[in-house]
């Protein structure tokens, strides 16, 4: 299997297929917790982690030995309201939290937790740890700054004050490598998915880029461009303008960088 997301019970059955989870008999409810961090360790979640990281024969499921490692980071994605220029919107709103998980031969995944009425629950794991590196990476280049992620092209920035910094090659294409003003990218963003908000003909048709209602989720077979909803941000919120094709992304970065 090589898509990127493997569910547990709150994202509905087709996007998990269509981002290459689980097939939908197997995805799982995990077990609430106080924090993320307990939720991302708890045995439950450690024993669907060496599942995860035994996909595929990459090694024997008992061999996994799966561990969290340190504390769990926001992760923020392009708010709408920014792009739709409402008044004091922040750049980005945060959608989730996310954990770094490792096996013992290497393999990392990410831990994505939302706050639900019971607690904190993991609801997606994720191959690879970009969640958590790009967290650490915005810290060391712009410290204090708010990382966050443009879905619609996987591009990941760090804002601060007037100041948007890329953090990967996607959004040095984007806005430079010298990076651009927060008034500048506002209008970029504006300009590419302003048509595309809530409301709009093109979210309402279900439109990768635009935003669906859970029950809208795609077919499997729509992979390359999917919305995925999701409670993380409120009942009935999405995942930004749209977590679009994250299987086929993260495919598609891997083989940007072998």
């Amino acid at each position: 299997m090589n898509g990127r997301a493997i569910g547990a019970g709150l994202l509905t059955t087709a996007a998990l297929v269509a981002l290459g989870a689980l097939p939908a008999a197997a995805a799982e409810t995990l077990p609430s917790a106080p924090t993320p961090e307990q939720a991302a360790s708890a045995p439950q979640t450690l024993d669907t982690l060496s599942r995860f990281f035994a996909r595929d024969g990459a090694l024997a499921r008992s061999a996994a030995a799966p561990r969290v490692e340190g504390g769990s980071v926001p992760v923020r994605i392009l708010s709408p309201d920014f792009v739709a220029g409402k008044a004091g919107a922040p750049v980005a709103r945060v959608e989730f939290r996310a954990s770094r998980a490792v096996a013992s031969d290497g393999q990392k995944a990410s831990l994505w937790t939302v706050k639900q009425p019971g607690g904190w629950q993991v609801v997606n794991i994720a191959t690879g740890d970009d969640e958590i590196r790009y967290a650490e990476q915005g810290g060391r280049v712009l410290p204090g700054g708010i990382v966050f992620r443009e879905p619609q092209i996987d591009a990941w920035y760090v804002q601060k004050g007037a100041k948007v910094l890329p953090l990967d090659e996607d959004a040095v294409r984007a806005v430079g490598k010298n990076g651009t003003s927060l008034a500048a990218y506002r209008s970029r963003v504006a300009e590419a998915y302003g048509d595309k908000l809530p409301g709009s003909a093109y979210a309402k048709k279900g439109a990768a880029g635009g935003y669906a209602p859970q029950a809208d989720a795609p077919a499997p077979h729509e992979e390359p461009a999917v919305t995925v909803a999701s409670t993380a941000a409120g009942a009935g919120a999405v995942l930004a303008l749209a977590l679009i094709g994250t299987a086929a992304i993260r495919r598609r970065r891997a083989a940007r960088e072998s």
